[in-house]
């Protein structure tokens, strides 16, 4: 099985021969119909056919157009924290990919198992902010309603969602890979064709420091063509700091920040830890590229760097063949992302550190209009 890195490569056109011309071929041809169904199932829910059910709150949806990574996760928690600022009370929802459909947890605790990485990641970052995974989204929402005190839902990766309705529909763009090689899955990264960008409120180009402003201008300017009336916004992901998480053995659900067993869930340790340090990176996400980029900000010096699947499951093989390639390396520490970190909850792996690098976001551009259309819901 083809694994990220490789159908990038196939698909960007970087692999080359005719066996790669005639698989981009075969690809193409199954692109027309997936295509087509999209366009159909947006044009039904272009009309008011009664097809979306609005939650009794407002929402707001942060989605992408493509496949893989483009830093969501860090924007929903800035969106969170944001509006709990207020003292408004938020609640998440989300498909939960990989996960199982969770009940109510309330505060971020009851549920750890059955949350995806990014629930998990959430949950570290929102102990208190209620959030249910499940495919049927509405169906979440109304659990979600009827079990905890909710001024306002926010909808992670729901912008292909159209079922549930929604008052702000952000989008972002990942700056090293915006237009998903201008084709639609399975020949792309594209979940829809550009036109669907007609429907953001609001677009973000994440990542927006790790190109120049020339390749952010043609950007903006291709964004436009498709959404002429959409706010713009540019945005980068900023490292804070380092983590070391550990499991919470005395916590009953598993989750290491369970406010009623709290002893301090993780450790935590300035950047600067990894400045002229000899490190072994790894991450299964959609875009490594830019968690690699990311730890060459910080000053770190990658021995080498392992990348799995998005979403990958780490087991005991993985985390010896880790140990080993990190030890061949002469690293003195291995980092992960924190989606990596919280499926394997440990601080040392062997006889090194594991630390996770936490991202937020800040604004290049866009933050007080991105602010304004929130505070107006």
């Amino acid at each position: 099985m083809m694994d990220g890195k490789a159908f990038r490569e196939l698909i960007s056109g970087k692999r080359r021969g005719i066996s790669a011309s005639m698989t981009r071929l075969l690809l193409e041809c199954a692109e027309l119909p997936y295509t087509a169904i999209v366009g159909i199932r947006n044009l039904a829910y272009d009309y008011p056919l009664g097809l979306t059910t609005f939650p009794a709150v407002p929402a707001i949806s942060v989605g992408n157009m493509t496949l893989g990574g483009t830093g969501k996760t860090p924007l929903v928690a800035w969106i969170a924290e944001r509006l709990s600022g207020r003292g408004l009370h938020v609640g998440l929802i989300s498909r939960g990919y990989g996960g199982k459909t969770t009940e109510n947890i309330g505060d971020g605790t009851a549920c750890w198992h059955a949350l995806n990485d990014e629930g998990k990641e959430l949950a570290l970052r929102l102990p208190n902010v209620p959030h249910l995974q499940n495919a049927d989204r509405i169906a979440a929402a109304r659990a979600l309603l009827e079990n905890s005190r909710i001024d306002c839902l926010i909808l992670d990766d729901a912008f292909q969602h159209r079922r549930i309705g929604r008052n702000l529909d952000i989008v972002l763009i990942d700056a090293l890979e915006p237009f998903g090689f201008d084709h639609v899955f399975p020949r792309g990264t594209l979940r829809e064709p550009l036109a669907g960008l007609k429907r953001a409120d609001i677009v973000l180009l994440s990542r927006a420091d790790q190109v120049d402003g020339d390749e952010r201008r043609r950007i903006r300017k291709y964004v436009r063509r498709f959404a002429p009336e959409a706010h713009w916004g540019e945005i980068v992901h900023r490292p804070e700091c380092l983590l070391g998480l550990v499991a919470n053995p005395t916590s009953p659900s598993g989750n290491p920040c369970s406010s009623n067993t709290l002893r301090e869930p993780f450790l935590q340790e300035p950047l600067e830890n990894l400045r002229e340090t000899t490190v072994f990176a790894f991450c299964g996400i959609g875009n490594p590229d830019g968690f690699r980029r990311t730890l060459e900000s910080c000053g770190t010096r990658i021995a080498a760097f392992q990348t799995y699947p998005d979403h990958h499951r780490f087991t005991d093989a993985d985390m010896r063949e880790l140990v080993r390639a990190a030890e061949h390396a002469g690293a003195e520490i291995i980092v992960c992302t924190v989606k990596d970190a919280v499926k394997i909850m440990r601080d040392r792996l062997g006889p090194l550190p594991l630390r996770a690098v936490s991202i937020g976001i800040g604004f290049l551009e866009g933050e007080e209009e991105t602010c304004r259309q929130m505070d107006i819901l």
